[in-house]
């Protein structure tokens, strides 16, 4: 029989887990609840016990295993070092080798929640045959992932891809959640889209949209009246692309990727959504000849396991 390994995605509601075969098929997958009580300290003994009891259950042994890797919502050095993990409570240590100790020595590996996405949509879902990719993660806020040469790269200290902090908005005067003011996050987040909407809306009262209709007005509403016509749903949608392809448009001419991929809640939009970031991205990367495809990501919720998984098979 051939090694499985483990893939672990930890976010703040809950962990999602899974058994691959080497070769990428998912075997069996499932979900405990992220208990973030004193600073996170059972996370990890959960994680452990729930794959022991799981592999029991499937009828295996941890030896069965050639790892496991593991996502999570931080900075992570390439040694599995992690200095603030502010959603779980984590303080400065080293989860991964927590995780291994916990395991018996099972080699472990892991990085952020991002980059594994990321990594997992190049192995297999929107990003399969492509070598250079960044993915753009649109959800409450916006996550990045870089992967050059089929390999996640982080940065000097672990926030390489944190372009939800690209500075896009001059003259901002509310501040992100990171402190600073005119983030990305700020317009192309659904929390952005309907920020950016409900601004637009404060400025010109007397300015018809059916949006004035809605009562909690969210990124879903935003861009469903924006589908159906809606001006200034239209124009709100607009600028939040323009922003974003103007992002990506200066990673381009840094890393050069061949493509993006576009992922979250966010991402349900689908081309409505995709061809107006291509457009503007385009726009504003006049010296790349050959343009980065802007597509969209397919794996879902099951992005992270799949590139922790790929974390441990190299």
């Amino acid at each position: 029989m051939s090694l499985k390994c483990i893939g672990i995605d930890i976010g703040g509601t809950s962990v999602k887990l899974g058994i691959f075969e080497e070769d990428g098929t998912l075997v069996k997958k499932w979900e405990i609840s992220t208990r973030k009580e004193e600073n996170g300290t059972y996370i990890l003994g959960d994680i452990a016990a729930s794959i022991r009891r799981t592999a029991k259950e499937s009828g295996l042994e941890l030896s069965d295993f050639s790892g496991a890797g593991m996502g999570f919502p931080g900075p992570v050095l390439p040694d599995g070092h992690c200095e603030v993990c502010v959603n779980l409570g984590w303080k400065a240590g080293n989860p991964q080798q927590e995780l291994s100790r916990l395991l018996d020595g099972m080699t472990v590996k892991s990085g952020n929640d991002a980059n594994v996405a990321a990594l997992g949509e190049m192995w297999q879902g929107g990003g399969k045959g492509y070598k250079n990719l960044v993915m753009v993660t649109l959800g409450t806020g916006v996550g990045g992932g870089i992967i050059l040469n089929e390999k996640i790269w982080t940065g000097e200290q672990g926030v390489g891809g944190e372009i939800g902090h690209i500075h896009v908005i001059e003259g901002e005067t509310e501040q992100c959640n990171c402190g600073g003011y005119g983030c990305l996050e700020q317009a192309a987040s659904a929390t952005g889209i309907a920020r950016l909407a409900r601004k637009l809306l404060e400025a010109d009262p007397a300015r018809p949209s059916s949006l004035r209709e809605v009562k909690n007005l969210s990124a879903k509403s935003v861009l469903d009246a924006a589908r159906a016509g809606d001006p200034l749903a239209l124009e709100s949608v607009e600028t939040s692309c323009r922003y974003l392809g103007w992002a990506m448009a200066g990673i381009t001419m840094v890393v050069d990727p061949e493509a993006y991929l576009i992922g979250g809640g966010v991402s349900r939009a689908g081309t409505f959504l995709t061809e107006k970031i291509q457009r503007y991205h385009d726009q504003l990367s006049p010296m790349a000849t050959k343009k980065a495809k802007v597509l969209l990501a397919t794996l879902g919720n099951d992005a992270g396991i799949y590139g922790a998984a790929k974390l441990v098979l190299g």
